[in-house]
């Protein structure tokens, strides 16, 4: 489950923009620019109030220690010194995009092959574009050649590449919707269940994931290009996610040597110290439930309801990634469903589901895992689909409206910086007709290459939801750029029990999933490409520029993302309910196409009434949230985060806890520290075990194993 349909789920906007206004770094109120072309004249007008200002933040830099030709350049960067578009995209800035690109789609993928949950690594990907181009040219340096100057536009190129090429690995369904296609997710599915059909399965396979991809990404790149400049600079959308990866772009350019090596280093230490850490482990686990990953912390009987440290580095960074809400959530979502619920439901064995019936059979506990934590995505996400669509219709009415009683009042807001940063995005303009063009012809090509994939998808379907597409997009990306929150998830729930319904039981299943993640990915695509283009907007980087990174990651994104899976597909046993790789969305999501075709019959004994409850919970819940006053609405927890553990176990919420744990100590020692230095160090540990599976598959590929099975057994 992509996390960015679940709000707040970094801290990269807040703690990032506390260490960077210091420097010129504008607050989010600040972005809210008016449209129109920039008058030179009247920024010209302004030089000695910005001259002024621009000392005394130079003197502050001086008494900090910090470089101050770097943020001289900043300042003094006007529409005549911005390199043009082509500039801006480099050759070592592709090397390192395509390298950033392909490490965080293994780890993507591990995460989503996991549990599931992937936060977002937008900032790690900025920081470790900062830190490899540093460390290209301090080498070329040493050596004795002049490297040419590094800019924050290069810095967002390679960030908007490599974050698009690592969102397929997230988006692409490998771990729900396709996945969810293969033969044993139908077999967890109950092979003679109604609506389970035998039909219905498609193992995957390199050649059809990758046509699949390219046909199905590439149509949500163009969908949106006409609307650039009216969400941007006429409708002055926040984009929070977007403007955040900005604002900490520009604080790497301009704070200066000094905290950029400190962030550097901070990198590098806990990048090896994780990688190390996954090789150590690497030599007990010869067996399954062996090693340090099934170490018994709060006792045996713990344990077996899943409640231990799993000594995971990476869910220990990604903790400190996440917001405080969303670990305590999963949290709660743990204690909830393996320390009260399936303890009682599996008491009634004999009495709700019958004795003899297999732990993975959908009609006995396994069963009502997945249909309760059904029930909390659906009422949570539901309950917001409603929502983010009331907001953007009540806002474009607003605007609509009263689009001529702040004229005068939005002239006033605007400052140099606005107009130099409006007129440097609107000079280089993407033609509407490539837009228009671009989603014909990949729309035409969709329409053909799918239904032959999948025969019980009918073409028709898929033009229809190709006349659907621009208009979901929009209120996908409207809302996105109020809210923060992504809805393309629900978006394709909604197109999945549509499109079961109505291709009927032997086509339903197949026809949901396919239709699920073809909506998904155009309505996701565009509204990324969204918050990248505000992205470019404050950062001063060309659209030309942005787009063609974001479709050159596409397209890397289309070959390696299928790579990725299989590595772990081929190496690892995935989809085991009792293994590492549970892939549990796949089993959700064949499972909610399986109620679109049958209805409640697919549902074990008493599940209806549980599901009912649940999903009125995660409404509730969203209502307390929205209408009580902030002092308790902000302790209400996400419905759709605490279904994860369901599946999963506890584990990996005691992973993410230890890590918020981590930065609220942090924070109450040194607070100007821990804001630096957070991003840093939780990108080391993610990527360094994450990095360290690349490895691990390549010995369980040779079939070379661990010699040591560390394991703990009852006295």
């Amino acid at each position: 489950m992509l996390l960015t349909s679940v709000p707040a789920t970094t801290r990269g906007s807040g703690g990032t923009h506390l260490w960077c206004t210091s420097y010129r770094v504008y607050a989010i109120e600040r972005s809210q620019f008016t449209s129109g072309e920039e008058n030179i004249n009247q920024i010209m007008s302004m030089e000695a109030e910005n001259h002024k200002e621009k000392k005394e933040i130079e003197r502050e830099v001086e008494d900090t220690h910090q470089d101050g030709e770097q943020l001289q350049e900043c300042f003094n960067e006007g529409p005549k010194r911005i390199q043009p578009w082509t500039k801006q995209v480099t050759v070592r800035g592709l090397i390192v995009s395509i390298l950033i690109g392909v490490i965080f789609s293994i780890i993507a993928m591990k995460l989503n092959l996991t549990t599931g949950l992937v936060p977002n690594l937008n900032v790690s990907a900025a920081l470790l574009a900062f830190v490899c181009i540093r460390t290209w040219t301090k080498v070329l340096h040493k050596a004795g050649y002049v490297s040419r100057p590094f800019t924050r536009q290069e810095n967002t190129m390679i960030q908007t590449c490599a974050v698009a090429c690592y969102s397929i690995s997230v988006g692409g369904g490998f771990a729900s919707y396709l996945l969810g296609l293969n033969n044993k997710t139908y077999e967890l599915s109950g092979v003679g269940n109604e609506g389970n059909s035998a039909k219905a399965v498609k193992e995957p396979g390199f050649g059809w994931m990758t046509g699949y991809l390219f046909v199905v990404c590439f149509v949500g790149l163009f969908v949106l290009i006409p609307l650039r400049k009216i969400m941007i600079v006429d409708l002055q959308l926040t984009y929070p996610s977007g403007l955040a990866t900005a604002v900490l772009i520009n604080g790497f350019h301009n704070q200066g040597d000094k905290m950029a090596k400190k962030q550097v280093r901070g990198f590098t230490k806990y990048f090896s110290i994780s990688f190390l850490w996954g090789f150590f482990q690497w030599f007990y686990t010869a067996n399954e439930n062996c090693g340090f990953k099934n170490f018994p912390t709060f006792g045996l009987q713990a344990w077996k309801q899943t409640f231990y440290f799993d000594f995971g580095m990476t869910y220990v960074g990604a903790g400190m990634i996440c917001s405080h809400l969303v670990n305590i959530s999963l949290l709660l979502g743990a204690v909830l469903s393996y320390g009260i619920m399936w303890p009682l439901i599996n008491r009634l064995k004999g009495n709700w589901f019958s004795e003899s019936l297999q732990e993975s059979d959908m009609k006995s506990l396994y069963g009502y895992k997945v249909f309760l934590s059904v029930a909390l995505i659906l009422g949570d996400g539901l309950y917001n689909f409603v929502k983010i669509l009331s907001v953007t219709v009540i806002n474009i009415h607003g605007r609509i409206k009263n689009k001529n009683l702040n004229v005068e009042d939005a002239q006033k807001k605007n400052s140099p910086d606005g107009r130099k940063q409006n007129e440097i995005f609107l000079r280089e303009n993407i033609p509407m007709w490539v837009g228009v063009a671009g989603y014909i012809v990949f729309s035409i090509l969709s329409i053909i290459v799918i239904p032959i994939m999948f025969p019980q998808l009918k073409w028709y379907y898929v033009v229809v939801a190709y006349i659907l597409a621009p208009s979901l997009s929009f209120c996908n990306a409207y809302g996105a750029g109020l809210t923060d929150i992504n809805m393309a998830y629900n978006y394709g729930k909604v197109a999945l029990f549509v499109l079961a319904a109505l291709s009927g039981k032997e086509n339903g299943l197949v026809a949901g999933l396919v239709g699920c993640g073809l909506i998904k990915s155009v309505v996701s695509v565009a509204c990324i490409l969204m918050q990248d283009f505000k992205t470019a907007h404050y950062t001063l980087t060309s659209p030309r520029a942005m787009f063609l990174s974001q479709a050159i990651g596409t397209a890397i994104g289309c070959v390696t993302a299928p790579l990725s899976f299989f590595l772990f597909y081929k190496a690892f046993d995935v989809g085991n309910p009792n293994g590492e790789f549970k892939a549990p969305y796949a089993l959700i999501y064949r499972n909610m196409a399986i109620l679109g075709v049958e209805g409640f019959s697919a549902l074990p004994h008493h599940c209806l009434q549980l599901c009912y409850g649940f999903f009125a919970f995660a409404v509730a819940v969203n209502l307390v949230k929205d209408l009580s006053p902030g002092k308790i609405g902000k302790w209400m927890p996400v419905p759709m985060v605490m279904a994860i553990p369901f599946l999963v176990g506890a584990y990996f919420a005691i992973d993410m806890c230890l890590g918020s744990l981590v930065v609220f100590v942090w924070h109450k020692l040194n607070t100007k520290e821990a804001e630096l230095m957070v991003p840093a160090v939780a990108s080391g540990l993610i990527c360094g075990e994450g990095l360290w599976t690349l490895p691990a598959a390549i010995l369980a590929f040779a079939k070379i194993k661990p010699p040591i099975c560390m394991k703990f057994l009852s006295s």
